[in-house]
């Protein structure tokens, strides 16, 4: 055990450094959530796809449950039960646009994971950064339960349980819990827990604040350290069902799959559940009494529970339905929460943006209206005034305060962007998937992948630690 230990200190001093001067120390977050003792009963796997260009380095690192399509590189770190996917890594020769201007890659681009500590974590590759747009790099994080790092280029950053970091660089900054920020570069910022930040400089803003109490009644830690709230116990009531998935490689889906559909061997399916044509199911999704229809996705830690989704759904990571229907073409953003009962269920029309980081926990029937972008934190019919507007009118806008939103610039542009971005993730996924190449997907590509693992030292000074290992040619 004595490696594991150098190494989560050694973790601690290089994140230390960077943010120490901006007044976050993360020994006790990091210390907190480290069972040591119970390193030795994970493994690490990565997939395999003659799709997906692959190098894997492992060196010193404690790795479980990760999985890689892509180029990667893992040193010193500990990447404990997260999920690193790098299915969307650029190849040599391709083309990078950075604010209109493009650069051709010299090598394939290639995920960099160093020095640090990752848990329950997911990382989508979509580099943003410019500088070297050949590497998508991860250096001295400390990202906490169920965080996303999604496009992101992080610098000794600090992620608190169910933050967001997307489609940014952030340089030594600190996101708090629940923290959702989409705003370009940034350097030793700290964003609060519950705010919900985009921001494209000259064009618009997006500002909203839940109220502390409403986060630490879904997100907190006990005295303990340990991750509690509403979120987490969801989460905690369901973790029994993945266990098995994880006893062998065989794998016999528990529902018909179409053809052109994709449900991976680590998401878990139960009761009546269906799926439709083009779609993607990914790891560590959850799916109950669900019905998917054509070209719907479930992301990862996606959980969808007594719900129906009509066609063209996409559910980003972290989202959970619960007794809720939408309409078509519904997008419900990076851990938002849809809670409804049998008895007051939550119907969301076709075209609907739910903001990331959006809570929706029903007191009542729950009925949202078609083409709508809906934001914050709702509990009733009424609250809906306040938290959602009509695409039209938001398109409208160019100063607004309604509640604890405030929303200036381009609110076409605003909408515009949310609606490429989910076209573009439509086509990534393969849900306009036609027989031909050009239109295949990850829903497609992901078929044929193939899982292999690795397992730690079982004692002496390396227990709890993996080989190095080489994968590959680079």
């Amino acid at each position: 055990m004595k490696s594991i230990a150098r190494l989560v200190d050694h973790i601690i001093s290089r994140v230390n450094v960077n943010l120490k001067p901006i007044g976050r120390d993360v020994e006790p977050a990091v210390r907190q959530s480290i069972r040591t003792d119970k390193l030795t009963q994970y493994y690490a796997y990565y997939a395999l796809s003659i799709d997906h260009p692959w190098y894997f380095r492992f060196q010193e690192s404690n790795l479980g449950g990760s999985y890689f399509l892509g180029k990667c590189e893992v040193d010193r770190s500990v990447v404990l039960k997260s999920d690193i996917r790098g299915d969307e890594l650029k190849p040599k020769g391709a083309v990078a646009y950075f604010g209109g201007l493009g650069t051709e890659l010299y090598q394939d681009e290639i995920i960099q994971i160093v020095n640090s500590f990752l848990v329950k974590t997911l990382i989508h590759n979509n580099s943003q950064n410019p500088e070297i747009p050949e590497y998508f790099r991860i250096l001295n994080t400390v990202a906490m339960h169920y965080s996303n790092i999604h496009g992101t280029t992080t610098e000794g950053a600090y992620l608190g349980a169910f933050a967001t970091a997307d489609l940014s660089v952030l340089h030594n900054c600190v996101l708090g819990d629940f923290a959702y920020v989409q705003a370009g570069d940034l350097s030793r910022q700290t964003i609060q827990s519950g705010r919900v930040w985009i921001h494209q400089p000259g064009v618009f803003e997006f500002d909203y604040m839940h109220d502390p109490e409403i986060i630490d009644r879904y997100v907190t830690f006990d005295s303990k350290g340990q991750l509690t709230g509403e979120f987490s116990d969801f989460v905690r009531e369901r973790r029994s069902d993945f266990l098995p998935m994880y006893d062998s490689l065989a794998f016999e889906s528990p529902v018909p799959v179409p053809e052109s559909a994709f449900l991976s061997r680590y998401a878990v399916v139960k009761g009546e559940s269906h799926l439709g044509d083009n779609c993607l199911v990914a790891q560590r999704a959850c799916l109950e009494n669900a019905t998917l229809g054509n070209g719907s996705n479930a992301q990862e830690n996606c959980f969808i529970v007594d719900s129906k989704l009509e066609a063209m759904d996409v559910i980003a990571h972290g989202g959970k339905l619960i007794h809720v229907e939408l309409g078509e073409k519904v997008f419900v953003g990076f851990n938002s929460f849809l809670h409804g009962e049998a008895d007051r269920k939550i119907l969301v029309g076709a075209g609907t943006i739910v903001m990331p980081h959006t809570i929706i926990d029903a007191l009542e029937p729950l009925d949202i209206p078609k083409k709508m972008i809906v934001w914050g934190y709702i509990r009733t019919q009424e609250d809906l005034a306040s938290h959602s507007m009509s695409l039209d009118d938001f398109s409208k806008q160019r100063e607004l305060r309604l509640g604890a939103l405030v929303f200036n610039g381009d609110g076409a542009a605003f909408i515009k962007g949310f609606q490429r971005r989910i076209e573009h993730i439509l086509q990534e996924n393969g849900a306009y998937y036609d027989g031909n190449d050009a239109t295949r997907g990850h829903a497609q590509k992901t078929q044929s992948v193939s899982y292999n693992l690795f397992q730690p030292y079982l004692a002496g000074e390396e227990e709890a630690m993996f080989p190095a290992i080489v994968v590959g040619n680079r």
